[in-house]
C-alpha cells in the first residue's frame, strides 16, 4: 500500500558522506554508475565537485513525515543536487541565459543544478523508495528547493538529462522543459559486427570496411582491458591521453587521475578500457562505463592523431564490445553528425529548469517554446540520414 503522509521532511546535504553508501544506494541502486554512491563520492572525495571546482554539493534527502536524524533514519528519497558558480561540465548550454543576466545587472551564478557531474547521460533524478508516491515526493522536494533557492539568492535550478518518465512529472509539475539531441546505437540483436554491417546500406558498408582495413594496415591492435585489470601504466598513459584532448583547447579536463583510479577500486565492474597499440607502444585510450544494457563511451585521447583511429577506438570497438556481451545499447555522449552514418541513431534528451525571476523566466520560456521546433526538425533530418537499408 503506499504512503503520502501529509509532510516530508527535507534536509540539504554538504556531503554524500552524511549518508553513506547504504543509505544512498539504497533508494539508487548501482545499475547507473553516474548516480551510485561510488562514482558521486569519488568526484566529492578528490575534489572534482567541490565550492572550488564549482560544483559545490548539496544533496537532498526526504525523510517521511516530522522531524528525523539525517544521521540515523533512511530517507524515503534522494536528490544529487549542486550549488554550481559556472556553467562548466553540464552539456546543456545556457551560456545565453548567464549573458542576458548579465547584461541586465544581474546575477545569474549561483544556480542549483541537479545532474551525473560531467557526463550527459540519461537517467532517473528523483530517487523514491517503494511505497511511496512520486509525485507527491516530487512535489515536496520542487517547494523545498525552490524556498531554498529563493532564501539562498539562487538564480534557477535546472534537471540536467532526466530520463523521459521525469521528464514528463516534473514537466507536468511546473518546471520549464527542454529538449536536445544526442546519438546512440541499438544492437539489434546482432551476431557479429559483420552482421551490423549488413543491415547497412551498400555505400555506407563499404566504407566503415574500408576505415577499419586502413586502421588495420597501419599496424594498430586493439586490447580490452576489464575495471579490475586496468594497470597502472594503463592508467597513466590513459590520463595523459585525457588530459590532452583538453590542452589542445586550452583547457584542463574536469577530472583528477584520482577520481579515476578511485572508481577503479571502488566500482570496476562498471568500467572497461580499450587502448590502441603500434609497435607494443600505447596510442591512444578510451574509458568505457557499462550496466547491464548499456555501454557509456566517455573519455578518450591519444598521443598522435591518425586516420581513423578516432572512429575505430570510441565506436567500432565499443560496437564490437557490446555485440560481443549482449549489451542492447550504446551511449556515446555528446556531439554527434559524424556518428550518423556509423549507425549511430538521433534520440531526444531532456532538461528541466526553473527560474525564480519572472520576467527572465518568461523570456526563458518563449525561447525554449521558439526553439523546440527547430530541435524537432534537426532529429528528422538526421534520421534521414542513417546509413540503414530501407524497408521494403
Amino acid at each position: 500500500m503506499e504512503q503520502n503522509p501529509k509532510t516530508y521532511t527535507v534536509h540539504f546535504l554538504e556531503s554524500l558522506t552524511i549518508l553513506g553508501a547504504n543509505k544512498w544506494n539504497e533508494l539508487t541502486g548501482i545499475d547507473n554508475p553516474f548516480t551510485r554512491y561510488e562514482f558521486l563520492h569519488e568526484l566529492e572525495r578528490t575534489g572534482c565537485t567541490s565550492k572550488t571546482s564549482g560544483w559545490q554539493p548539496f544533496h537532498v534527502a526526504v525523510y517521511a513525515g516530522g522531524e528525523a536524524s539525517v544521521l540515523s533514519d533512511q530517507p524515503i528519497a534522494v536528490m544529487p543536487l549542486y550549488l554550481k558558480t559556472n556553467s562548466w561540465g553540464e552539456y546543456v548550454f545556457d551560456w545565453s541565459w548567464a549573458n542576458a543576466y548579465q547584461s541586465h545587472g544581474l546575477d545569474y551564478y549561483p544556480k542549483l543544478v541537479t545532474a551525473a557531474p560531467f557526463t550527459p547521460s540519461q537517467g532517473k533524478r528523483i530517487f523514491v523508495a517503494a511505497g511511496h508516491e512520486q509525485r507527491a515526493v516530487s512535489e515536496a522536494i520542487i517547494k523545498n528547493v525552490q524556498e531554498k533557492a529563493k532564501s539562498m539568492r539562487v538564480s534557477s535550478w535546472h534537471v540536467l538529462f532526466p530520463d523521459p518518465d521525469q521528464h514528463e512529472q516534473l514537466s507536468a509539475l511546473g518546471l520549464m522543459p527542454r529538449i536536445a539531441t544526442q546519438f546512440h546505437w541499438f544492437n539489434k540483436g546482432y551476431e557479429s559486427f559483420d552482421h551490423f554491417l549488413e543491415a547497412l546500406n551498400s555505400r555506407k558498408r563499404k566504407s566503415i570496411r574500408k576505415e577499419r582495413r586502413n586502421v588495420q594496415e597501419q599496424g594498430f591492435q586493439f586490447k580490452v582491458t576489464e575495471g579490475a585489470d586496468i594497470t597502472e601504466a594503463q592508467w597513466a598513459d590513459f590520463y595523459l591521453f585525457y588530459q590532452s584532448t583538453y590542452l589542445v583547447r586550452g583547457m584542463q579536463g574536469y577530472l583528477k587521475s584520482s577520481f579515476f583510479r578511485g572508481i577503479a577500486e571502488s566500482m570496476p565492474e562498471q568500467i572497461f578500457m580499450i587502448n590502441a597499440e603500434l609497435e607494443g607502444n600505447t596510442i591512444a585510450a578510451a574509458l568505457f562505463f557499462k550496466n547491464t544494457d548499456k555501454i557509456f563511451g566517455r573519455y578518450w585521447g591519444c598521443r598522435a592523431d591518425y586516420q581513423f583511429l578516432h572512429f575505430e577506438t570510441c565506436y567500432y570497438q565499443g560496437q564490437d564490445y557490446a555485440i560481443a556481451n549482449g549489451i542492447k545499447s550504446f551511449d556515446s555522449g555528446a556531439q554527434g553528425e559524424h556518428k550518423i552514418p556509423r549507425g549511430f541513431e538521433p534520440i531526444e534528451t531532456y532538461s528541466e529548469h526553473w527560474i525564480a525571476n519572472e520576467g527572465f523566466a518568461q523570456a526563458i520560456a518563449n525561447f525554449l517554446q521558439e526553439e523546440r521546433p527547430h530541435i524537432k526538425s534537426y532529429q528528422e533530418e538526421a534520421r534521414q540520414l542513417l546509413p540503414f537499408k530501407q524497408a521494403g
